[in-house]
């Protein structure tokens, strides 16, 4: 399980640069979002990652891989916009971003931790595309959530299914850059 978190590690710094750069370049623009707006962004990227799998061609020139670390990077974005408070600026500093995006991740990495522990790291055995159906699956939980206006009576809420993507994605993005099975 060490190789994993430092698995995790290596693909999520990655994300978290480009997640930086991006922020310099535009500021928090993305803060205006509304959850729905999210969500929906981060379907039409499992979309198009299911698109390709399924057609085995593409003709837009962005990598899976690169649609995977949007998948990662919406998830925290989605994350950080939970937890901030209403009246929070619309315009947040980079070390700001920086601090709330570490403080996802870590609390991210403790989760993955524990499932590890309990799955035995049975994603390992998991196809990409399986991958891609599960982030699937969880868009459409939190789609289904925030019809409801975020209740839910017996389900994990908003939350739980972004870090599950957000596992999901990383998993995904090892298994591009670590193993040699290519996508499926």
């Amino acid at each position: 399980m060490e190789q994993t978190s430092q698995q995790f590690r290596e693909v999520v710094a990655e994300c978290r640069t480009l997640f930086l750069k991006k922020t310099a370049d535009y500021g928090t623009a993305w803060r205006i979002l509304r959850p729905a707006s999210i969500t929906d962004q981060l379907y039409i990227k499992a979309l198009r990652i299911r698109s390709i799998e399924e057609k085995g061609q593409q003709r837009v020139p962005d990598t899976i891989e690169s649609e995977y670390i949007g998948l990662l990077n919406y998830s925290v974005l989605a994350l950080i916009q939970l937890d901030l408070q209403p009246d929070a600026p619309l315009e947040l500093s980079v070390a700001e971003v920086s601090r709330l995006y570490d403080q996802e991740i870590e609390e991210n990495l403790r989760l993955l931790d524990a499932k590890n522990h309990d799955y035995s790291e049975a994603w390992r055995l998991m196809r990409v595309s399986s991958m891609t159906d599960l982030i699937l699956q969880k868009l459409l939980r939190i789609k289904q959530i925030e019809d409801n206006a975020g209740q839910t009576l017996v389900s994990e809420g908003l939350e739980a299914n972004y870090r599950d993507i957000i596992n999901y994605a990383a998993f995904a993005l090892i298994r591009i850059k670590f193993d040699d099975e290519q996508l499926d």
